[in-house]
C-alpha cells in the first residue's frame, strides 16, 4: 500500500522551517546538504549549504522538505507536491503512468543516487506529484 507523504520546497529557508516544525510537533529530524550529496560538484558554491533533502518522523506523522527548486524554478504555489512511497517496481511505474496521464512529466521515474526509484510529475489537475520507491528496503 503506498504512503502519502507531504514535501514542501523552499528557497533557501529549509533547516529553519524544518527545525520550527521539530520544535513544534517534536519528532526526529534527518537532514542533508547538498555539499553532504553526490550531486555538489554540480551546483554553485552559493547553495553548497541548501538543504537537499530532509525528513522529519514521529510516529505516523513524516514530513519531507528541500531547498531543490523545480526546473522551472521556485514560486509560491509550486512550493509544495505529494510524495508517494510505493512498495514495488510495479506499483511506482503503475501508480506514475496513471497519473501522468494528461499531465507533465517533470523527471521520469529512474534509479537515482540515493537507491531509489523516482520520478515527478505534474498532474492534469495542476498538482504536483513525486513518487519513490527504495530499490534497497526491498532486499
Amino acid at each position: 500500500m503506498p504512503q502519502l507523504i507531504p514535501y514542501l520546497n523552499f528557497n533557501g529557508t529549509c533547516r529553519e522551517a524544518m527545525n520550527f516544525y521539530q520544535a513544534c510537533l517534536g519528532g526526529d529530524l534527518n537532514i542533508q546538504t547538498i555539499a553532504d550529496s553526490p550531486i555538489a560538484p554540480q551546483c554553485p558554491a552559493a547553495i553548497q549549504e541548501h538543504i537537499m533533502h530532509s525528513t522529519l518522523v514521529k510516529n505516523n506523522l513524516v514530513l519531507m522538505a528541500s531547498d531543490m527548486p523545480y526546473p522551472e524554478g521556485y514560486q509560491p504555489g509550486n512550493n509544495f507536491s505529494l510524495n508517494v512511497n510505493c512498495s514495488s517496481k510495479e506499483e511506482i511505474n503503475t501508480l506514475f503512468g496513471k497519473m501522468a496521464a494528461d499531465g507533465k512529466i517533470i523527471m521520469p521515474v529512474r534509479q537515482e543516487f540515493w537507491g531509489a526509484l523516482f520520478g515527478a510529475l505534474c498532474d492534469k489537475f495542476g498538482i504536483r506529484w513525486q513518487f519513490h520507491y527504495d530499490i534497497n528496503a526491498a532486499n
